[in-house]
This record gives structure tokens, sequence and C-alpha cells, in this order.
């Protein structure tokens, strides 16, 4: 039951981002999305994977729909990023930064 109950949050998870991914996907419009807000929960989801991995290596006990949800989105948000810098309107603050940087 408990494993069940784990799926279903890792499913819920995994397919939050699925409707803002299909939203850039279709509109290919990206300006109201924060340049922080996907870098830090990319690097959420790496980091909390990576304790995960280690933790279940150690422990020699796996937790499959963790690991489910964590690279599902790792895929979502590498699309989204990817967006980001690909049809945003206007110069991303990493962009300004660069330019600012190079100058």
């Amino acid at each position: 039951m408990n494993e069940a109950i784990g799926w279903i949050g890792s499913l819920l998870f995994a397919i939050c981002a699925l409707p803002q991914v299909i939203h850039t996907f279709k509109t290919r419009k990206t300006d109201d999305l924060s340049e922080i807000f996907l870098w830090l929960w990319f690097w959420g989801e790496v980091f909390t994977l990576t304790y995960i991995l280690v933790d279940d290596i150690a422990s020699k006990n796996y937790h499959i729909p963790l690991y489910f949800n964590y690279l599902f989105n790792l895929v979502l948000l590498f699309y989204l990023i990817y967006a980001k810098y690909t049809y945003n309107s206007k110069p991303t603050g990493l962009a300004s930064l660069f330019q600012k940087i190079r100058k």
C-alpha cells in the first residue's frame, strides 16, 4: 500500500510542470517564467536526487518512484530552461549580466 502511495505522489509531482511545458511549447513565450525560479528548481532537483541516490545506495533501499519524479522533472526543466533562453523576447538576467561583464 505504501508503495502505491509513493507512486501516486511521485506521478502527481512529476506531472506538475507538464501544463507549463505544454503552454510554453504552444505559445513560445517565456517572459513570465522566472529565470531564478527555474535555476533554483533545477538545482533543488539535482541535489535532492543526488542525496536520495547516495543514501539509497548506502542503505540498499531503493526509492524508484522518487527517481522517476526527479528525473522526469529534470527533463521538463531542461526544456523550460532551453525555452527561456531561446524564446524570451527580452534578455534574461544572466544574459544582461554577461553583456555588462563583457563591456
